[in-house]
C-alpha cells in the first residue's frame, strides 16, 4: 500500500505541476457547464417572426401584440406583402410567417369564426412542431378572450398551419444535413490537430524546419490531404443520405461543395493551429473533444438556435460549423440559391483567412 502511495503523490504532482493539464481537468469541464446548459435546450423563445396582416384592424393589432406579449416570438417583420415573408423564411431570417387575411374582424363580429394563416420553416424538423404549438394555444386564449367581450358567445379563429420545406417533419431531414457537417469536421480537426503534435513527438518536426520550406508552404501542405479527404468524407456521406435515408437534394451541389470547400479551409486550419499550441497527441485530443464539443452543441444540430439562450446565440455566431449546418440544411432541404446563402456564406470566408492566419503565425512563432 505503501508503494502505490508513493506512485500516487508522484501522479499528483505530475498533474499539479503540468499548468496545462491542471487546466484540462479543473477549468475545461466548467467552462463546458456553463456554455452548453444553456445551449443544450428545447425550449423555444424568441421565435424569427414575420406577421404579413392585410386587415389592419384592431383585431389583429391586438393579436399581434398577443404573440410579441408571450415571449415565444419575435416580430423580425411586418408588412402586406405575402412574397416578402416567403422570402424571409427562404433565407432562413425568420421560423415562422404569420398572415392575417382580409375582413379579420368583419368575420369575427358577424360569424364568430375567423380563418388565420401560419406558415412554419419545418426544416426546423421537432421546433416546428414546438413553435406550432406555441402558436395554437395563443390564437386559442385570443379566441377565448373575444367569445368574452361578445357577451359569452363562442368565437373561432380557424388556424391553417402549412409546413414548408419538410411537410411531413421527417426528422432525418432535418439532422442527416448536419450530421455529414459533424462528420466533416470531426475526421478533419481530429486528424489535423495530432498531426503536428506527432511531428514533434517523433522528433522530425526540427528536420522540417531546416528545409527551404516556407511556414505557409509547410501549413498548406499539411491541410491538402485532409482537405481532399474532408470534400470525398462529404460526397460518401451526402450518396448514403440520399440513397438510405431518402434526403432531399433540392440545391445545387456545387453550391454545397463549394461551401465545404472553404469552410473545410477553416475547420483544418483550427485543428492545425491546435496542434502548434499543443506538445502531445494526447493534449491535442483532449483540445479537440473540448472544441468539438462546443462546436457541435453550439451549431444549431440538435437543438435550433432559436431555443438558445440570447447570449448564446450571439457566442453562436463565431462558431463556423453553425453557419455551415445553415448552408447544408438550406441547399439541400430548402433548395437555396448562393443569394439566400450569402451570408452564412461570406462569414465562412472570414473564418477561413482568420483561421489560416492564425495557425500559419502560430506555427511562425514555434518555429522562430
Amino acid at each position: 500500500m505503501r508503494r502505490i502511495l508513493f506512485l500516487a503523490r508522484a501522479e499528483v504532482l505530475h498533474v499539479v505541476r503540468d499548468r496545462a493539464t491542471l487546466a484540462q481537468v479543473l477549468i475545461v469541464p466548467i467552462v463546458q457547464l456553463l456554455v452548453l446548459s444553456n445551449a443544450a435546450t428545447f425550449q423555444i423563445r424568441d421565435t424569427p417572426t414575420y406577421v404579413v396582416d392585410l386587415d389592419r384592424s384592431t383585431a389583429s393589432r391586438r393579436l399581434v401584440e398577443r404573440f410579441q406579449a408571450s415571449g415565444h416570438f419575435q416580430l423580425e417583420g411586418q408588412s402586406a406583402s405575402p412574397d416578402l415573408a416567403d422570402a424571409a423564411l427562404l433565407s432562413g431570417d425568420v421560423t415562422m410567417a404569420l398572415t392575417i387575411p382580409h375582413d379579420f374582424e368583419a368575420l369575427l363580429v358577424r360569424t364568430g369564426v375567423a380563418p388565420l394563416q401560419l406558415s412554419v420553416n419545418a426544416e426546423k424538423g421537432s421546433a416546428a412542431g414546438i413553435v406550432q404549438s406555441y402558436a395554437s394555444a395563443i390564437v386559442t386564449a385570443y379566441a377565448s378572450e373575444l367569445g368574452a367581450m361578445r357577451g359569452g358567445a363562442a368565437a373561432r379563429i380557424d388556424l391553417h398551419t402549412r409546413s414548408w420545406y419538410n411537410p411531413t417533419l421527417n426528422y432525418r431531414h432535418y439532422m442527416v444535413p448536419g450530421i455529414l457537417v459533424a462528420l466533416v469536421t470531426l475526421i478533419g480537426t481530429l486528424l489535423t490537430a495530432q498531426n503536428i503534435a506527432r511531428e514533434k513527438e517523433l522528433g522530425t518536426l526540427e528536420q522540417l524546419n531546416v528545409t527551404p520550406i516556407t511556414r505557409g508552404q509547410f501549413i498548406a501542405a499539411k491541410m491538402l490531404p485532409f482537405w481532399t479527404l474532408g470534400l470525398v468524407d462529404l460526397a460518401i456521406g451526402l450518396l448514403v443520405g440520399v440513397v438510405v435515408f431518402g434526403i432531399p437534394v433540392r440545391g445545387s451541389l456545387l453550391l454545397l461543395f463549394g461551401a465545404a470547400a472553404i469552410y473545410l479551409v477553416a475547420a483544418l486550419a483550427i485543428g492545425l493551429w491546435i496542434s502548434t499550441v499543443v506538445d502531445t497527441q494526447q493534449q491535442a485530443m483532449f483540445v479537440t473533444f473540448f472544441v468539438m464539443n462546443v462546436y457541435l452543441l453550439m451549431s444549431g444540430l440538435f437543438t435550433p438556435i432559436d431555443s438558445m439562450a440570447p447570449w448564446v446565440q450571439v457566442v453562436s455566431q463565431v462558431n463556423p460549423v453553425r453557419h455551415f449546418v445553415t448552408i447544408s440544411r438550406a441547399v439541400l432541404v430548402k433548395g437555396a440559391g448562393l443569394r439566400d446563402v450569402a451570408q452564412p456564406l461570406a462569414t465562412l470566408v472570414a473564418f477561413a483567412a482568420v483561421t489560416l492566419t492564425l495557425a500559419v503565425r502560430q506555427y511562425s512563432k514555434r518555429t522562430a
